[in-house]
């Protein structure tokens, strides 16, 4: 049990922990929520021996395993398999025992080493290790890809793959979710439902915190408290609590008020059907989250849209991917991402964006926003369609040396340039008192983005698209930087837009909340999806089922591995066009009997090796595993040790052999080709 009791805690000169005390129990699945800033990061550092309590009584059991996510970036040449197996520090430290042991020639200690190594499961290290990386999205073709390869953000999903690996009493999770897309978030709560040790998470994604906690802690006001619960259940208990404050609810009356009025008036109205709609749900959640919205830095609004083009925007046959790479040789193709697009987007929609990872999601958003050029087809805008655009990237691409009052003035000119302005503030003192609106008041207006947080730079972004007045908001994972507060003031505004939203998130409270139909990007292609977020996760489970069989397989028979691997990686390609179709040429049969029959002259010696290759593999597969098996039920020293050599003998030999036997299949595929 971790206990806490009159605990003080300090960083600097902020108090972040006075006189706080809660019990956490083995087996307990907690989420760790309060606003920014409250020291949530603080108490997980003092969970893990990086700060220390100043006052009071502060209790962890020694014998406890712990686990967290690095959260510096790997820099290192390793494939990605072996650096999340490396993740497993028991496999290490059994591992660097059976060589301490060979090196010593102690028989006892050989054997006992080598029981070791099999109690912490090196026999199936490399199929757990490869099962987490495909649930987190990377693809089996990437399985063996260097760690320096991946981005950012992929490197620090491996990150949280090794910190799965690592067999854990306890488990630490802080923003676990920042770096998924939605098919690795609804395999992570797979995989944390059935983790059998004690966890905190900390996390703004209300879901998943409903779907992978039982008890809620909230740090306020430097205290902590318990509730029992998943989150929803915490909020619900934390509404009846301030419902007997009524200034909690005196910020939302106004707002309740308007809502019912547009609806009364507007509901009967076909013209005005989504939007009365919309307000519907907002009202439904207005004072269950009033409590919340009170707490949140700022909430805002939408301005009406200056006009509603119907439709906004139609695709007829187009095809969005990109273009050649400038190195590129002459007559490089472009690459397409997703094809024959047929779609109408119209005035009031709200559109989730669904697709597995890598699927085309954010191509189809880009090229929607003018981001990226339509490689064919064709793309008609409704007159005065004005987009605001929300891109994952976006916070990269603001400007770190400037301020948010130039970040202001440099738009203004540019929607000037292009001859878009509307009525909105362009004097200084006007864009300052709007940069307000947003918090952004006093000194903040003149502070560099650079120094901002995440969240403020998120905030900075919305504030720009709010002012530009946009009737078609694209917002591409919107909520990454956002605390829960926040992500529920946004809710609410983008429920009360009069105009039409197209999101893509892995928040599937948002999506809920916002979306009343969904497009799904698979295959090279974009359908409606006729199911609800339920079924669309059922369904990205089963994806990462598939790919963890395939990995599984991989695993255990490593000869057809490599035939699997290129399959499974041409699968989970999206489709791709080049925009070419080549007219077949009528083909002489004899002369094709002829090549067949030169081919597999030219080719029967590899492929004789190639089956004594197979064979020798199926034997030493089959000793392998009858030695492991054998293991489990001796005792014997001597017979443990012997048999410990020989599996070490056989995994040489397998290794060398799966190495040739890649080697004759290229050279058999080449003489074929």
């Amino acid at each position: 049990m971790i206990t806490l009791k009159n605990v003080v805690l300090r960083r600097g000169a902020k108090v972040i922990l006075d006189s706080a005390s809660v019990s956490l129990n083995p087996g307990e699945k907690i989420g760790l929520v309060g606003r920014n800033g409250a020291g949530k990061s603080s108490l997980f550092a003092m969970l893990n021996g990086t700060l220390h309590e100043d006052g009071g009584e502060f209790y962890i059991p020694a014998q406890w395993r712990m686990a967290q996510v690095a959260q510096d970036m790997p820099e290192t040449e390793q494939s990605a398999t072996d650096y999340v197996i490396e993740g497993d520090v028991v496999l290490l430290a059994a591992q660097a025992e059976v060589t301490a042991s060979e090196d010593s020639g102690d028989g006892d200690r050989m054997a006992h080493a080598y029981m070791e190594l099999y109690d912490a499961g090196a026999h199936d290290a490399q199929a757990r290790a490869q099962a987490l990386i495909l649930g987190l999205g990377f693809k089996v073709s990437e399985l063996d890809n260097p760690v320096n390869s991946f981005s950012g953000g992929w490197r620090m999903r491996l990150q949280l793959a090794r910190a799965l690996m690592c067999p854990s009493d306890l488990l630490l999770l802080d923003e676990p979710t920042n770096h998924l897309d939605l098919d690795a978030l609804v395999w992570l709560e797979a995989w944390l439902q059935r983790y059998q040790g004690t966890m905190l998470v900390i996390s703004h994604d209300r879901e998943f915190l409903d779907a992978v906690t039982d008890v809620t802690v909230h740090i306020e006001r430097a205290k902590l408290t318990r509730y029992g619960g998943n989150y929803s259940k915490f909020e619900d208990l934390r509404a009846e609590q301030m419902a007997l404050q009524q200034g909690a609810y005196a910020k939302q009356q106004d707002k309740i008020a308007h809502l019912q009025k547009f609806i009364a008036r507007f509901k009967a109205k076909a013209s005005k059907a989504k939007q009365a709609q919309s307000r519907v749900k907002a009202l439904d959640r207005m004072e269950k989250i009033a409590p919340l919205l009170a707490e949140a830095d700022f909430t805002f609004e939408f301005k009406e849209p200056a006009n509603l083009p119907n439709p906004m925007l139609s695709m007829q046959n187009a095809y969005f991917g990109y273009p050649p790479p400038e190195d590129a040789p002459a007559g490089t193709p472009p690459t397409v991402i997703v094809q024959n697009v047929n779609k109408s987007v119209l005035a009031g929609q709200r559109i989730g964006i669904l697709g597995a990872n890598g699927q085309g999601k954010s191509t189809l958003v880009k090229t929607v926003a003018r981001a990226l050029a339509p490689i064919s087809g064709e793309m008609t805008e409704g007159k005065g369609l004005n987009i605001g655009y929300f891109a994952q990237q976006e916070l990269d691409v603001l400007r770190p040396a400037d301020n948010p009052l130039e970040h202001m003035i440099r738009l203004v000119k540019e929607v000037t340039a292009a001859g878009k302005m509307g009525n909105q503030p362009t004097r200084e003192q006007d864009l300052r008192s709007f940069l307000g609106n947003f918090n952004f008041s006093g000194d903040m207006v003149k502070q560099a983005v650079g120094s901002m947080s995440g969240g403020e730079k998120a905030r900075l972004v919305l504030c720009m698209i709010v002012w530009q007045r946009p009737n078609l908001l694209l917002l591409d994972e919107p909520t990454n930087h956002l605390d829960l507060a926040t992500r529920e003031a946004l809710s609410m505004a983008l429920n009360e837009f009069e105009g039409t939203v197209m999101l893509v998130s892995h928040d599937r409270a948002l999506l809920r909340a916002v979306c009343d139909e969904f497009w799904m990007v698979s295959q090279g292609g974009v359908a409606p999806f006729d199911g609800d977020l339920d079924d669309y996760q059922k369904y990205l489970l089963d994806y990462a089922k598939r790919q963890r069989e395939e990995a599984k397989k991989a695993a255990s028979n490593p000869a057809p591995s490599a035939v699997a691997t290129k399959t499974v990686a041409a699968d989970a390609q999206p489709a791709r066009a080049t925009g070419t179709i080549d007219t077949p040429k009528p083909v002489d049969k004899k002369l094709e009997a002829q090549r067949r029959q030169q081919q597999s002259d030219s080719t029967k010696p590899l492929r004789k090796e190639l089956e004594k290759t197979d064979a020798r593999m199926a034997s030493l597969s089959a000793e392998r595993d009858s030695l492991q098996a054998s293991l489990a039920n001796t005792t014997a020293p001597a017979e443990i040790a012997q048999s410990g050599k020989r599996l070490k003998a056989i995994a040489a030999e397998l290794a060398t052999l799966e190495e040739r036997w890649l080697e004759l299949t290229e050279q058999i595929e080449t003489a074929t080709a």
